[in-house]
Formats: structure tokens, C-alpha cells, sequence
């Protein structure tokens, strides 16, 4: 039986709760090579112009060996070859291909440094996978995950490739570039030892300070460690070598991912998993007190696993195409600030591996943020937190779940009906929603907002709104009959779709300073108000 949640939100503007400053605006993906496809420098261009500041792109594949060629999982840019003689033969083309392009849509490259070159890997075996959505995941495991064969090839390589970037981009640009090494050592992408990996990273963060000093450069990227024993020892064990061989470091990196699941006829996410990664990974640097003062930055923060397996194949993927994948992102971004202020350990940056895949079909249920070329309600979940400035202020709901019983139970009996603000100089902004795991579009909300602290006076107002009857392209697309074949105006009509929509403008008049809001917001639904002064 459907019912209405009464709620009620209470923002003080004049009460601050410390500066704000976004950890949400990272992003990343497997393939490198769709970063300058059109698609790939439209959807760049976008979350640039959604951020408040240059959002971070992080990309696998960066020294994978092969011609360009895209494909699920997979990406290359032959940096690296050899002579006849087996010497080092550099080629930038591919890469600088891609590197101008974060350039012109205003990017700042999260640099992942891998993966093995195929004159480097001495793996038996095919060196490139040839994997499908219908695979196991063990199936990309080739030779480009193989230890180097040659440490001192592989530091040279990673040197000129900053010497490079420096060349090309400028040393002021460059040395402002966070750089980081490998990705998930311990779980599909490395076949050689812990040992083997620290080798490596101490080797690469050498060779890449060498050439900018000022780099900032981090690792090891593990998987989230709850429940994960060989994450947790990886991660350890790693520390523990930079710690006894005061190797650089400059921010630790590590993974964190939710559990997504069909139950009964629909899809439960596992909101849960991911925070309690998050938590895991916070306690073991925690455990190092010449570390713990390092920033993190979770470089794959995510509702599960596997962006490239589409839900055609994997029901349970089923939440990515609507508007659930955008309210659960706002959800784990926001907890993420928790958990960070909880360990008093700084977030950097939480990387959405999400970005979009070239030649798919429409809406096939892919983790990405666009397809073919319209946006997906995701992106508009981001471009709700952008809306987001200044600094933060105080703001309660009557209806908001503390953390512990989410990191306990999930969000899986009460929804979480919560609400965070911001102010700056310009005005206030209240972000309010309205979260459940269960993908069951039930029990709406209507939410009242007493404001405070405001400044006196008649204000702008407005009203932008994601949920699935707003600002979600998938929606108009199943209207549409679900058409593989988009051009001309019905294109136009999905891509008008996929931006966010302005629910409604007008002024809020606050004469003493407080004003009261209203709306109805539905499950699985974000809304932001601002106010302009």
C-alpha cells in the first residue's frame, strides 16, 4: 500500500558547517580511445561545464600496446615499441590525441600509469583480450597485465612520457596534473607478486618526479577491502614497503563498490558494500600515522563492478539507464563527505567509472553517463551537486537515516529523505532526496523547507528537478518505442531530454530573513533550490 512521507527540513543559512569543495567531479573508463570520438569531446565539454571546478578524467590503458582500435575494456596508444635491436622506440601520436583533448574541453588527467607494453611483457598467451559482456570477468586478464621485463625500460618509458607532456602542454599545466600507478594490483590487472608491484611503483614515482618535481603521483588503487582479505593485506603490505623504504607518495588510492542484486522483481542496490569499502580502506591507512595526514582518492567509487556489462546480460545492472543511478550517486557522494570527516581523513576525490561506449546500442544498460551522444538522468544527478558552492550550512531532515544504519542494514525498510546546502556570495543552494535501494517507484514525499539566516529581501528562485517524469532521456526514449534507429527530431527530442530540467522559477520573498518551501518530490527523485540574491 502506497504512502506519503511527511517531511520536514530545517536550513540555517547563518550557521556554517566549514567549506565546501567538490569530491564528486571525477570520472573515468576503461577505453582511451573513445575519449576523441565526438561523443567522447561532447561528454568531456559537459561535465566541465557541470563542475564548479575542472573535473578530473582518469583512463586505463594509458601504455597498453596496439593500434587505437576501441573496444569493451580495452584501449592502446603504442607508446612503447622496440627496434629490431630492442631499442625503446616512443610514439606520443595516439596519446597526445587523446591529452588534447582534456585540454580543450578544460580536463585535468587523473594520469594512470599502465599498462605493460607487449615488448615489455613476457606473459605467455595472447597479449590482448578479446572479451564480451557474456565473458567472465577473468577473461581480460592478458599480457598487458605482466610485471615489466625490464625495470629500467619501464622507468625510462614513464620518464620521457613526463617529458614529454611537459614538452607538449607546458611545465606550469603539467606539474598541476595528479598522477597515480596501476590499477587494482591485486584483483584482475596485475599478475606479478606484491613485491613485484611496489618495484614497479617505486621505479614509476622516481622516473616521473624526476621530470616534475612537483608532481603529485599515488597509489596502489587496491579493491575495496570490507569483507576482502587479499585487498586489505595488498594495501597493507604496500604502505608498509613505502613507509620502510620512504618511497614517495603523495595521496593513497583504493577502490570502493556497492552490490547490486535482482530481488524478487526488481533490482536492490547494495548502497551498503560501497561505504563500508570506503570505511575499510580509511581504517588501514588509519594504521599507518606517517601516512594517515595523506589525501585519498577513491579511483573507482561505484554502485558495482563491471561498467562494460550491460544489463541485457546482467539484470541486476538494470538501475544504471534511469533515474535510481542518479539519486544513488548523489546519496554515495554525499555519505562519502561523512565517512571522510568520520576516519579525519581527507577525500580528495571519488572517481564515477562512467563515461560512455562507442557503437552500443541505445540504452543497453551500460554503466555510462551518455549513449549515443544524449545524456543520461546520471549526469543530471551531477549536475545537481554542481549546483552546489561556497560553503556549507546547516540543514536537517526529519527523515534523513544515519549512516551506521545504512552501512548496517542498506536503505531498505524507511527510505532516506535528507537534504545538505550550501551558501556563497551569490545566494544559497538546498539539495533534497529521496533515496530507497529497491527500484520501486512507491511512497513519495512531501517536503517542507523552513529557511533561515537568509538575507532579507525578495530573491530569485529556482527549482531544478531529477526523477523519473524529469530530466531523465530514458524515459522519453521507451515513450518513443524504444527506437535503435534516432535521427533528426526525434534525436533532438531524446537530447532536449537528457538535460536538466528547470522544474519551476519564480522568487521567494524573506523579509525577516526565513521563508518557507514546498514540494512533492518522488522516490528516487533530487531536487536542488536556489537562491539568488
Amino acid at each position: 500500500m502506497t504512502k506519503t512521507y511527511d517531511v520536514h527540513v530545517d536550513v540555517d543559512a547563518a550557521t556554517t558547517r566549514g567549506p565546501y569543495r567538490p569530491l564528486w567531479n571525477w570520472f573515468g573508463h576503461d577505453e582511451p580511445n573513445y575519449t576523441y570520438t565526438d561523443n567522447g569531446r561532447k561528454l568531456l565539454r559537459e561535465l566541465t561545464e557541470l563542475s564548479p571546478e575542472p573535473p578530473r578524467i582518469r583512463t586505463h590503458n594509458l601504455l597498453t600496446s596496439g593500434d587505437g582500435t576501441h573496444a569493451l575494456k580495452w584501449g592502446s596508444t603504442n607508446a612503447y615499441t622496440e627496434d629490431a635491436d630492442g631499442n625503446p622506440v616512443y610514439d606520443w601520436t595516439i596519446m597526445d590525441r587523446i591529452f588534447d583533448c582534456y585540454i580543450e574541453a578544460g580536463n585535468i588527467p587523473l594520469i594512470q600509469v599502465g599498462f605493460t607494453p607487449e615488448a615489455l611483457s613476457d606473459a605467455e598467451g595472447p597479449y590482448q583480450h578479446a572479451w564480451a559482456p557474456t565473458d567472465r570477468p577473468a577473461g581480460i586478464t592478458t599480457g598487458w597485465a605482466a610485471p615489466s621485463n625490464d625495470l629500467d625500460k619501464w622507468g625510462e618509458l614513464v620518464r620521457q612520457w613526463a617529458l614529454h607532456l611537459v614538452a607538449r602542454y607546458g611545465m606550469d599545466q603539467v606539474k598541476s596534473w595528479p598522477w597515480e600507478v596501476w590499477n587494482e594490483p591485486d584483483g584482475l590487472y596485475w599478475t606479478g607478486t606484491v613485491e613485484q608491484f611496489c618495484e614497479l611503483y617505486a621505479v614509476s614515482v622516481r622516473a616521473i618526479k624526476s621530470a616534475i618535481p612537483e608532481a603529485r603521483v599515488g597509489g596502489p588503487h587496491t579493491c575495496g577491502a570490507f569483507n576482502n582479505a587479499k585487498a586489505a593485506a595488498f594495501l597493507r603490505q604496500f604502505l608498509q614497503y613505502v613507509v620502510d623504504n620512504d618511497t614517495p607518495i603523495d595521496f593513497v588510492g583504493f577502490h570502493a563498490k556497492g552490490n547490486p542484486v535482482m530481488w524478487k522483481d526488481h533490482v536492490r542496490m547494495g548502497l551498503h558494500k560501497q561505504l563500508r569499502d570506503i570505511e575499510a580502506n580509511l581504517a588501514i591507512l588509519a594504521e599507518f600515522p606517517t601516512l594517515k595526514h595523506l589525501p585519498t582518492v577513491i579511483g573507482e567509487s561505484d554502485p558495482e563492478g563491471c561498467a562494460a556489462c550491460s544489463a541485457r546480460v546482467h539484470p541486476q545492472n538494470g538501475y544504471r539507464n534511469g533515474p535510481l543511478y542518479g539519486v544513488y550517486a548523489v546519496e554515495s557522494m554525499l555519505r562519502t563527505y561523512e565517512l571522510s570527516a568520520r576516519a579525519g581523513i581527507e577525500i580528495e576525490g571519488a572517481v564515477t567509472w562512467a563515461f560512455m561506449f562507442e557503437g552500443q546500442d541505445w540504452f543497453d544498460g551500460f554503466r555510462d553517463l551518455a549513449t549515443n551522444g544524449v545524456d543520461e538522468a546520471v549526469l543530471n544527478g551531477f549536475r545537481l551537486l554542481g549546483k552546489l558552492k561556497g560553503e556549507w550550512i546547516e540543514a536537517k531532515s526529519d527523515h534523513a537515516l544515519d549512516i551506521e544504519t545504512i552501512m548496517e542494514h542498506g536503505v531498505r525498510e524507511q527510505p532516506d529523505i535528507n537534504a545538505v546546502a550550501t551558501r556563497d556570495e551569490a545566494g544559497v543552494s538546498v539539495l533534497v532526496w529521496h533515496y530507497h535501494d529497491d527500484d520501486v517507484l512507491t511512497d513519495p514525499a512531501d517536503i517542507t523547507i523552513a529557511l533561515k539566516g537568509l538575507r532579507t529581501g525578495n530573491h530569485k528562485l529556482t527549482h531544478f528537478r531529477m526523477d523519473h517524469d524529469h530530466s531523465n532521456a530514458y524515459r522519453v526514449w521507451q515513450e518513443m518505442g524504444a527506437p535503435q534507429d534516432v535521427t533528426g527530431a526525434d534525436f533532438d527530442r531524446l537530447e532536449a531530454a537528457g538535460q536538466l530540467e528547470n522544474l519551476e522559477s519564480g522568487t521567494l520573498d524573506a523579509p525577516d530573513g526565513a521563508a518557507t518551501l514546498t514540494t512533492h518530490l518522488p522516490r528516487q527523485g533530487v531536487s536542488v533550490f536556489r537562491i539568488d540574491y
